[in-house]
This record gives structure tokens, sequence and C-alpha cells, in this order.
């Protein structure tokens, strides 16, 4: 024991400025919660990963519910101790009513983000903001009634405090609408620094001043008032300057104001050094609480760090979880272990023995808690293995779990002392229990906390590189880095439809549904979901390390199979594919209703309209086969067979009787041939395949109207032509009517390979040509693209498609949804004539190969859909849209 610690009577000017603790005894509305809480937050950690916001949830079960209610307690404890008030002035019954405001708002906080019910989210911030301003005015009230006295700057912090917390709550709700970035992240360093510097650093500042000599029992620094009245002004100016320069945009005023904050802390600090000098920290709550002011401080500069040094503030968002680990586990978490195993005991009073034999039970396991509470945090932090971080992040719980076992402990064992006192012969001596000699450091238990923390990090990761099929360097390190991204579910596509991320990140996609009409929700291949949103709610969804590429879809029965798939790619890994196993139905990409605002960006539409006639009746065309990647759906790639740069190739256009001469130039790395159905030639020679680098000129004149396939005969057919070597050869009819607008769709069936992501994708697959299992079936080429690039068409115009079924496999039947035909042509033969009768067609049925055309007069203005009435294709991909204007 150190002198300090001997110490048994002091200058009064000297003495630490404690009290009689009012409200001794058992009080379940004020001794439970935090430690209800702190067991919700482990059980969450251990057990609810896959829980929506579970990193959110245990941080906020933490801070917003362990945290702020010890807050609320203690700092009531302490302005009655410092201040002496009458105890009617603040009696227990207003007290709890207090308690049980903050832990109704706290609860519904806790249930309502996580389940994205933001009226629910708003109610339980008003409800923990409206319990603290009443905090507040309850300690304004004590001030003005004490006379005066010692350390009332400690009540002016508190006041500080509680008017932070309101704002704080504010910004959390307004975080709780997921806001785009860069608002989301600088809303997030508002909401941070508010509540954690704010809301919790002034009161824990404010508390310490008095409460660091006590736990020590050293004499105070004669200073500590001053120190603490001077140091008030800067911590709330750094504190405002921080919080405005975030809202406002202006980084480096936010720099400033958070250096500004730390000077005042370090200003603040100097009123602790005199009493740990005289007493060298060497208990728990001692050690413990100097360990969290280091974590604080280091927390603040970090924060100042990440402001001046990132990009943007997208960046910092990024980086943001590291810190709010920090504060939330090594500041106020251990602070408030600190605290309570130094306070609890004096609270169940009982005289100086029952108190002293509470305070040794705490000291159980002390050195190897601190240790392993400490440096398994900083180890969590690190860019380590995720199988390091896992084993880290357990025996932090477990020194903090220790807790709740070791205060039923100090409880039973202050009950037993206080009957042993009550039962002891007058004027007998006081038990005592032995104090600690040796320093806290120098206990066996530090190195071998140490060995023991290093032998799990070592083997986590052995472990960790055997798990991803190899050594330790195949194992997955977390890079400490967040990537966020915003996604939009809408009209059944997620807007994107494909994020990247880089491997070991952490992923944060915040959910918005924005359709008006259905629920949506997002479920990853890892099992990760979100709740199901109603139209209008948000949610967040959390993958703590991102290994590999995987998809994640709505699970709303039949959302996945209309195109609700989201393609979650990491650098340098292989995309991952809708089918992900035996019996899944493959991953369709768009939408057949009209809703289409708001989906996701695709790629470049191929443009549909029908080429105009020349005059010329020879045509003179080259086609150039190659090899391109091309996107094939929004976020899914296929390295593409192409004419001329494009699949399918370009549209030719003539008369009956035009002569086309086609040279085809082979620039691909394999052979491949060109059969046009629009004119009849021996197959042998014109037919051929053509090696690469060589070329052969094909003539043949269009003898007969249609609209006629054209594509690669190279064997295997079915999969040249999936591959994307088709084209469609449109033949006038003779006398046929101009229209003002035609256009022309080539539908085809594309058959992905294992890996679909931009920059590695696979060819076609050729074993699924065979078997006829497309993932996709699209209208020129592109799943989805005339969802999102609508065609334009006008009141009271008359409209012709010319339709190719290119197959390889599968037949069709044209269909747009709200409109009839009045005109139909099919493999050279009028089905309908307009005004040759009262009949009409609803759709135009073609096999592969097969061609010909509609006609329609759309009446009214709106968006009319339309698809291949072959359900399972048009949910494929066989769709789009045409917007009628007025």
């Amino acid at each position: 024991m150190s002198r300090g610690e001997q110490q048994t009577s002091t200058p009064p000017a000297q003495r630490p400025v404690v009290a009689d603790l009012p409200g001794r005894g058992a009080w379940a509305l004020r001794d439970h919660p935090t430690t209800l809480w702190l067991s919700a937050a482990l059980v969450v950690a251990a057990f609810g990963r896959g829980l929506p916001a579970a990193d959110w949830l245990v941080i906020h079960l933490v801070l917003l519910g362990a945290v702020t209610h010890a807050v609320m307690v203690w700092s009531t404890h302490f302005a009655q101790a410092l201040l002496k008030t009458p105890p009617g002035l603040d009696d227990r019954r207003q007290q709890g009513r207090r308690l049980a405001l903050l832990l109704l708002g706290s609860s519904l906080v806790l249930v309502g983000v996580p389940a994205a019910l933001w009226p629910v989210t708003l109610v339980g911030a008003a409800c923990a903001a409206a319990s603290v301003t009443w905090h507040g005015i309850a300690l304004w009230r004590r001030l003005r009634s004490a006379l005066p006295g010692r350390f009332r700057v400690t009540i002016r912090y508190y006041l500080a405090a509680t008017a932070c917390m309101p704002v704080g709550a504010t910004f959390g709700v307004l975080l709780a609408r997921h806001p785009a970035d860069p608002w989301h992240s600088r809303l997030m360093v508002a909401h941070s620094v508010t509540m954690a510097l704010g809301w919790l650093g002034l009161v824990v500042t404010g508390t310490l001043v008095t409460l660091w000599p006590t736990m020590l029992r050293a004499r105070m620094d004669e200073r500590a008032e001053t120190l603490a009245r001077q140091a008030l002004p800067g911590l709330l100016a750094g504190l405002v300057t921080a919080v405005g320069g975030a809202l406002a945009d202006l980084r480096a005023l936010a720099v400033i104001g958070l250096l500004a904050y730390a000077a005042g802390l370090a200003w603040w600090a100097r009123a602790l050094i005199a009493p740990a000098r005289r007493s060298v920290p060497r208990r728990f709550a001692t050690v413990s609480a100097a360990c969290a002011l280091s974590w604080f401080l280091a927390s603040v500069i970090t924060v100042a760090a990440l402001l001046a040094l990132q990009p943007d503030w997208t960046s910092i968002g990024g980086r943001y979880e590291s810190v709010a680990v920090a504060l939330a586990v090594g500041f106020a978490l251990q602070l408030v272990l600190a605290a309570l195993s130094h306070l609890v005991p004096s609270v169940l009073g009982g005289g100086p023995s029952a108190v002293r034999a509470g305070l040794a039970r705490f000291e159980g396991g002390a050195p190897t808690r601190v240790v392993g509470h400490n440096l398994g945090l900083l180890l969590f932090l690190l860019p380590l293995p995720d199988a390091t971080r896992a084993a880290a992040a357990v025996v932090v719980g477990l020194c903090v779990a220790a807790f709740l076992p070791l205060t039923v402990l100090a409880v039973l064992a202050s009950v037993r002392a206080r009957k042993a006192a009550g039962a002891a012969i007058p004027g007998a001596p006081t038990m005592r229990i032995s104090k600690q000699e040796r320093p806290f450091w120098f206990s066996p238990q530090v190195p071998a906390a140490i060995s023991c923390l290093a032998l799990v990090a070592v083997v986590s990761i052995g472990l960790g590189g055997a798990a991803a099929g190899g050594g330790p360097a195949d194992a997955v390190v977390s890079t400490g880095h967040t990537t966020t991204v915003h996604v939009v579910a809408e009209g059944m596509h997620f807007t994107p439809s494909s994020v990247d991320v880089p491997r070991g990140d952490r992923l944060v996609i915040r959910l918005s549904n924005a359709d008006r009409t259905t629920a949506h929700d997002l479920v990853l291949a890892d099992g990760t979901r979100t709740p199901r949103l109603a139209p209008g709610a948000t949610a967040a969804l959390e993958v703590a390390v991102v290994r590999e590429s995987m998809d994640g879809w709505c699970s709303v029965v039949g959302h996945r199979q209309m195109g609700m798939v989201l393609h979650i790619r990491t650098a340098g890994a292989p995309g991952a594919t809708a089918d992900t196993g035996a019996g899944t139905p493959p991953a369709a990409t768009g939408t057949m209703h009209a809703d289409h605002e708001g989906l996701s960006a695709a790629p470049t539409p191929f443009d549909p309209a029908l080429p105009p006639l020349t005059a010329g009746r020879t045509h003179q065309v080259t086609l150039t086969v190659g090899e391109a990647e091309q996107e094939v759906a929004p976020g899914r790639w296929q390295r593409r067979w192409t004419f001329n740069g494009a699949s399918p190739g370009p549209t030719l256009h003539g008369r009956v009787g035009d002569v086309f001469e086609v040279t085809l130039v082979n620039h691909a790395t394999i052979g491949h041939s060109i059969d046009f159905h629009a004119g009849s030639r021996a197959p042998d020679e014109v037919m051929r395949t053509v090696p690469p680098g060589a070329s052969l000129t094909y003539r043949f004149t269009a003898t007969r109207a249609g609209i006629w396939l054209y594509h690669c005969s190279t064997m295997p057919m079915s999969a040249h032509l999936a591959a994307g070597l088709v084209g469609a050869v449109v033949i006038e009819p003779p006398e046929l009517p101009a229209v003002e607008r035609s256009y022309v769709f080539v539908q085809s069936e594309i058959y992905l390979g294992t890996n679909s992501s931009k920059g590695s994708a696979d060819e076609v697959d050729a074993a699924k040509a065979g078997a006829d299992t497309p993932d996709l079936v699209a209208f020129n080429g592109v799943a989805d693209q005339y969802d999102t690039s609508p065609l334009p068409a006008q009141v009271g115009q008359r409209v012709r498609f010319w339709v190719l079924d290119a197959g390889p496999n599968r037949a069709t039947s044209f269909h747009v949804v709200g409109a009839q035909f009045d005109t139909a042509y099919a493999e050279g033969a009028w089905l309908l004539r307009p005004g040759a009768s009262r009949g009409g067609s609803q759709s135009l049925s073609l096999g592969p190969g097969q061609g010909g055309f509609v006609e329609t007069v759309f009446d009214e203005p709106g968006h009319y859909p339309f698809v291949s009435h072959v359900m399972a294709d048009a949910e494929r991909g066989a769709h789009g849209i045409v917007q009628v204007r007025p």
C-alpha cells in the first residue's frame, strides 16, 4: 500500500470533497438497468451477429443503455454529495420517473433503429432527451438552492452535458433516416462528438475532479477546482467548433475544434497528476479509469486526424467504426466499470468493514481483466486477420462479463461483513481487508495475461489461414476501412445493382424501400439480412469483413426471380452468380410493370430504331467478328462474340429484290461463319467456317419479304448464337405504309459462366446453352435495358414493332401491356391488316428463327411495358417500356 493510501488524516483544504452517500441501500430502478443493458450488449455481441445493425446495437446498448443510465444516476449522486441540498428538492420519486422515461426512450431507440421504424426511433429519442433535460433542470434547481461551497463547477459541467444530449439525439434521429453521403458522415461526426465529448465527456471530466483523488485515497491538488473552472470554456468552445465545422462542411474548422477540446482536456488533467503521484494507481478502479482516459484522448486526436487526412467525408465515415468502438469500449464502458467497482460498495453502505469487503471482491483478477480489456481492444482495432480480431473480441467480452459475477460477490461480501460487524463485541477491533502491497503492474497476472493474448493471436492467425485453405497468408485481413453504400429498392430492382468492395473491408449497406406499393428486404448469401421494409422505410445491413464476392436478393416471394438481385464484388475475387445451388431459380434482372422511376442504371442501350431505307438497291456491308466484354444486365458481364463490336449485330434494311454483298472478317480467336436466312444459297461455300484472320464474301438477293435472322453457323451452333453472333435483316413487304416509329427487337437467351464480374467475365456457358437453362433472356442483347431507357412514342402515333426470335432455344410471344395490335405479320404472311376487320391481336407468337411485326396506336399517355408473354423469360429480362407522351 502506498503512503497516500495509508493516509488517515489530511488538512481540510486538501481533502477530497466527499459527503455521506445519499440513498444507501438497494433501489431496483437505479441499480439494475446498467447491469441489464451491459448483459444485453454481451449477448448481442456473442450471439446476435445476424441481427440487423448488430454492431450499432452493441455500441448503443453500451452507450445509450448502460452508460447513459449510469451517468444519470451518478451525476445525481455527486450533485447531492457536493451541494448537500434538502432531500425533498429532488426526491426518489422524481428521480425514478426520470429514469423510467430514460429506460422507455432508450428501449424504443434500440428497437426502432435496427427494425427501421423511424417513428419509433423519433419517439424514443424524444423520451430520452426529455429525461436528460428534466435531469438538467433538477440539477439547476439544486445549484440555485445550495449554499456557496467548493466544486460547484462540477455541477456546471453536468449542466453543459445535459444541454448537449438533446442536440446529439437530434443528430441521431436524422442519421436514422439514412441520408446519403456526405451528409451521413457529417452527421455521424457531429452526433458522436456531441454525445461522446459533450454528454459523456463533460460528465466524466466534471466528476473525476473529485472522484479521482477519492478513488486513490490521496490528497486533492489544491488547483483542482481552478483548473476545472478554466478548462470548461475551452472544452465547450472546442466542442461547438468541431460540431459546427462538421455540419458546415468546414473540416479544417472541425479539426481546430477537436484540437482545442484536446488542449482543454490536457489542461483539466493537470489536476489528476498530483494525486496520482502521491498514490500511484494500483487498484482495478484507478488503473481502469486511467486507461479509459487514455482511450478518450486518443479517440479525440484520431477523429481530428481522420478529418485532416482523409480525402472526403465518405472516406471519413468508412473509417469511423474504429473510433466508435474505442469510445464505447475503451473509454465509456471501461470508465463505468471502474467507477462502479469503487462506488457500488460505498452506496450499499454498512460501515467501513462492509465497504472494504465489497471493494476487495472487485479486485479479483484485476490485472488480468485490465490487460485483457485494453490489449484485446487494441488487437481488435488493428488490421489483423478476421479470426484474430474475433478472438480479441472474445477476450474483451470475457473481461467485461467478469464484472457481473464480481458485482454479485461484492454485494454478498458486503452483506456478510455488515452482519459480522453488527454481531461484533463492542470495542473489539474491526476486521480490515489487507491491501495489495505490490504495485499493480508487478503482479504476475500481467505477463501471464499478455502471454495468453499473444498465444490467442498466433493460434487464431494459424486457424484463420487453415480455414481459408492455405497458410496464414491466405487469411482475410481486416483493412479497418468501411465501405458504405446506399441501395434503393424500387420496381423489382436494387439501385445500384452491383457494388465493388475491397477484400477485407467492412461493408455497410443502407437499404431504402422507395417502392410505393410493396415491401422489400435484402438477404445476403451469408445469411445477413435486413428486416422486411414497408414502403418508405430504411434499414442498415452490415458485413463485418468481406471475404469474397457474393449475391444478395429480396426474399419476398417471386422478387428474386423478377430481378431483385444485388451483386457484391470484391477486388481480385471471382464474381458471384445468381445460381447459388441446385434447384435455385435463375435470377432475373427486371420488372414488367410501368413504375420504373429510380431503377438502376443500365448499360448504354442498344438503339432499336429501324435504320432508314437507302436509295441504292445494292448494299455493301462488312461484318467483323470480334470478342469483347459487355454488360448483359446491370452489374453482370460476359465476354461476348460480336458483329462490328455489338451483339446483336447491325440491322440490315432493304426491299424485295435488293442485293446484299457482305464481307465477313474474322478478328476473333476461333473460327466463325455466317448464315443469312434472307437469301437462298448453298451452304457449302458461303457458310463455311472462317479461321481467325481470314474473310469471305457472302452475296445474296432478297427475294422475299420479312424479318430474317443472320447468325454464325459454326458448331456448336447453340453456343455461337447464345454468345451474341446474331442479327436481323428487314426486307419490307411491297407497298408497306410508312409509320411514325419503327422498332426492331432481337430476342435471345444469355447463358452466363461462373464469373460475371467486370474485367474477368467468362464466355458463354456452352453446357447451359445445350441444356436450355438460360440465366437471362433479353431484347437486343441486354436484359432490362429498356426499363431504364424507355422507348419514346406519342399519343396517336402508329408504332411498328419488328420482332425476331434469335433463340437459340426458346420461343417468344411478344405483347405490349395495355395495347392491342390492329396489324400483325409473321413469316411472310399478313395475319391482320388495319381496317380489314374489327378483329385485333394481343401477341405475336414466334419460334426460334422466326420473325414478324405488329403495329398499334396508343390512345393515351403513360408507360406501356412490352414483354415476352412466356412469363419465365419476361422475368429473366425480356421486357421493356414504351413511354407515350401527349
